[in-house]
């Protein structure tokens, strides 16, 4: 991989969860440090995952879906989610990715979005687009089967 990707450790994961659950409430912990660790491993492998929406793709879904915390698993994806992207340059996108993906990561964890359509929608966000027309049409049907 030609750039240089920055990462964070699950010591910082977890303070950044244990701050989340302090300011809005929630059950704190870990459930699964196991899980936490797998995500955070298997996203600086660029043979799975080797662009930065690759990446960012999923740490949201795995942080989302995989329950590695107790509560605030929605919130710690978001929030962790922004800070790669913060820590990568991407500062640009990051109030746009916090209010689009805020109902997003509701939808994931609800199973109404697969991870094929949150990385197409993390990817029109990090390329600072409007979602398109077929973007948006493939949410509704998504929203509307799910």
């Amino acid at each position: 991989m030609s750039e240089s990707i920055l990462y964070f450790d699950v010591k910082h994961a977890v303070e950044m969860h244990d701050w989340i659950i302090e300011h809005s409430g929630g059950l704190s912990g870990v459930k699964d440090l196991g899980q936490l660790e797998s995500v955070l491993e298997h996203i600086q492998n660029d043979m799975y995952y080797p662009t930065f929406e690759d990446k960012l793709n999923h740490l949201v879904f795995g942080i989302n879906k995989f329950h590695a915390f107790s509560d605030g698993n929605k919130r710690s994806s978001l929030v962790l989610g922004t800070y790669f992207l913060e820590l990568n340059g991407f500062s640009y996108c990051v109030k746009k990715f916090v209010m689009e993906m805020e109902n997003i990561v509701v939808w994931l964890a609800e199973g109404k979005i697969e991870k094929e359509l949150l990385f197409k929608l993390i990817s029109s966000l990090i390329m600072n687009d409007e979602y398109p027309e077929t973007l948006k049409l493939e949410l509704l049907f998504a929203l509307d089967k799910g």
